[in-house]
């Protein structure tokens, strides 16, 4: 987000369910709420490919925007 010049992460339902925050958590730890599998595959969740809206850090976090969200933030 500093490199954005961002104070958080944009998103779209709150729920889990649109999948307009996709993100990778490329280091850090986090608490991740249950996510529709429409949007996140069990695959990607063991991977680190979580939804932005349903995760709680409990450390600093290094993520990459993939998807929509890297649409949304290159304006």
């Amino acid at each position: 987000m500093v490199a954005t010049g961002r104070r958080s992460i944009p998103v779209g339902c709150r729920g889990g369910g649109c999948g307009i925050c996709k993100i990778s958590v490329i280091s850090g730890h986090y608490i991740a709420a249950k996510m529709s599998r429409a949007c996140i595959s069990e695959e990607e969740e063991r991977n680190g490919t979580v939804l932005a809206c349903r995760i709680t850090p409990v450390t600093d976090l290094s993520i990459r925007v993939i998807g929509k969200l890297a649409r949304c933030l290159s304006r």
